[in-house]
């Protein structure tokens, strides 16, 4: 019988299907093409997903993730290109496609762990994760400036004294493979980082970033020091604050990619630099109806008590006044938008680490109250020592504190105008700028060699570290000891109260009180404590007194020490003058080890 014999449909259906897979099989690689059909950008695997961006290079030479789509209408052309794949930034500083031989080489490069690709660390230590500037000309550092978790990848940028004190910093991205990718050079100081909800972009350093991990820039910002980006308060739908180190503070348009420059904080706050005291802003954060700034100025003339040039102050917007809450050094503000509406501040001054509290929930406690933590070191002290200490959470709605060489554990909360939530976890000596959590991670930055202008002449090459871990780890770091006074050569009279300072979580503890002046009439000190952690904010629980402890001065005898027993704590500590028929010039100072 002759004739075309019939397909059945069952075998077209099956071709079908197997060019389908056929196509799908080798789908995913692909180069764009750039107008001058130059290759601008290397692998992608679409069909896993694990790398939903790719790189572009401007003629900046700088790298602008783009999310990659398969749709007929992009505007960039494709063409298809095999077994091309990126070069880590352990591997390869450049862009260029690497075939799959050459990778097959690299399966085991230095500064990997075992050929399982994942790079070597140690202890938590990622070397091949280190922001490193050039050796020179012009040696500053390269600090961990911001830290932030987002689009699926881990922004970093890292920074340098003043800008181009240096070069080779930049803006990082860090995926889940412990691969980094140096995304944009830059030679300047930026240490601020913020979600900017309203258009689902973070702001960081000089750059918005949006969820497809496209990067914009704020021209007129790349060469200025910008501490820390705030919600703006009458236009949040499209603008923020920045907050330069210098004083300058900016609106900025997060949309156009405009700034404005509203204020000379150092003039607005009277900062007497011209006497000496170096404007240097490192914090802001707008809550409550208002944006509170923070400078850590702290300088000999600060500890001698002769001047302050540090500011906390707060502004309520168009139509008002700044008013300064403090004018000591403070390096953090920040709090929740729920939980009681709590800002914390935090600073120091020379008797003691300081948080202030301020409670937006409930009227009666729409004040700034002042509670006094120990210092863990005095290598925190100047105005260039700190960098930036932060409060911020790592685990849900639960604040870490670092402060002057301590970590503490805090809470969000704030009840009836209480602090209660806060004590020790360790002591440290590392620097950390910054921290966040990254995949399960708590990541600390760091701020580890540093020449700064040359001063320091066995540094070399400036270089800090990111360490990974779990937040529980903190508790096997240095045991909590500090000191700090809540008088320092004060006067105080009959009646008066200090601070209250922090007693819980500390081990031994000491007091040790000075009469600082000449006068022969006798001054009797009491010592009071709060149990529960509300520090007499709560009905019914009062502060009480130690009842056998009375600590008498006069010139005959200056100096007095009380011992607290082993085991015996409080949350809050406190001095009450409970006798004293003139004013008297007190140092009172504890000591926990």
């Amino acid at each position: 019988m002759s004739g075309v014999k019939s397909i059945h449909p069952g075998y077209l259906i099956f071709s079908s299907v197997l060019l389908f897979l056929l196509t799908f099989s080798v789908a995913g690689q692909y180069v764009v093409k750039g107008q001058n059909g130059d290759d601008q950008a290397s692998w992608v695997n679409t069909r896993s997903g694990s790398r939903n961006v790719i790189t572009k290079i401007n003629k900046e030479k700088r790298y602008n993730p783009q999310k990659v789509t398969n749709s007929a209408t992009e505007s960039i052309k494709w063409r298809k290109k095999a077994n091309c794949v990126y070069a880590p930034l352990h591997q390869a500083i450049s862009r260029q496609c690497v075939t799959e031989d050459e990778q097959t080489k690299r399966k085991n490069p230095p500064g990997t762990s075992g050929g399982t690709g994942i790079p070597l660390q140690v202890n938590g230590i990622f070397p091949s994760l280190a922001a490193v500037a050039s050796s020179g000309p012009g040696r500053s550092e390269s600090g961990t400036g911001a830290l932030m978790p987002w689009a699926d990848r881990l922004y970093m940028v890292s920074y340098l004294s003043v800008p181009d004190a240096g070069s080779g910093t930049g803006l990082y991205a860090i995926y889940d493979n412990f691969e980094m990718y140096k995304l944009v050079d830059h030679n300047s100081t930026f240490a601020n980082r913020i979600l900017h909800r309203q258009t689902n972009q973070i702001v960081i350093g000089a750059w918005v970033i949006d969820l497809d991990g496209e990067i914009r820039t704020f021209q007129d910002l790349l060469k200025v020091r910008i501490a820390a980006t705030a919600e703006h308060l009458t236009k949040p739908e499209t603008m923020v604050y920045m907050l330069g180190m210098d004083g300058p503070l900016w609106e900025c348009d997060v949309v156009a990619l405009t700034c404005t420059q509203l204020f000379d904080l150092v003039e607005t706050l009277n900062i007497p630099a011209s006497q000496g005291e170096q404007p240097h802003f490192k914090a802001a954060h707008t809550m409550n109806g208002r944006l509170v700034v923070a400078s850590n100025t702290f300088e000999l003339n600060d500890f001698k008590n002769l001047q302050h040039g540090g500011r906390l102050a707060e502004w309520k917007g168009p139509g008002t006044s700044w008013t300064i809450i403090s004018d000591t050094a403070f390096v953090e503000v920040t709090g929740r938008r729920n939980f009681g509406q709590v800002i914390y501040a935090l600073g120091w001054d020379f008797r003691s680490v300081i948080l202030k509290v301020y409670d937006g929930e409930e009227s009666e406690y729409n004040y700034w109250q002042t509670y006094r933590l120990p210092k863990a070191s005095h290598a925190f002290d100047h105005l260039w020592q700190t960098e930036w200490p932060r409060i911020r959470e790592v685990e849900t709605e639960r604040y870490l504190m670092d402060m002057h060489g301590m970590f503490y554990e805090l809470s969000p909360l704030g009840w009836a105008g209480s602090t209660w939530g806060i004590r020790p976890i360790s002591q440290h000596l590392r620097v950390v700028p910054d921290f966040t959590s990254f995949r399960g991670f708590l990541v600390l930055g760091g701020n580890q060699v540093s020449s700064i202008m040359d001063n320091n002449v066995v540094t070399g090459q400036a270089q800090s570290g990111l360490w990974f871990g779990k937040t529980d780890d903190l508790w096997s770091f240095g045991k909590p000891q500090g000191w700090g006074a809540v008088w320092r050569e004060d006067i105080v009279q009959q009646g008066n109260v200090s601070d209250p300072y922090l007693m819980t979580g500390f081990d031994k503890k000491i007091l040790h009180v000075v009469l600082n002046d000449n006068i022969t009439d006798t001054i009797t000190l009491t010592v009071q404590v709060d149990i529960t952690g509300a520090a007499g904010h709560r009905l019914n629980e009062n502060w009480m007194r130690l009842p056998y402890v009375f600590l008498s001065l006069s010139s005959n005898e200056p100096y007095q020490y009380f011992v607290f027993p082993d085991g015996f704590s409080a949350h809050w500590v406190r001095l009450k003058v409970k006798y004293a028929l003139v004013p008297r010039t007190v140092t009172a100072y504890f000591y926990y080890t």
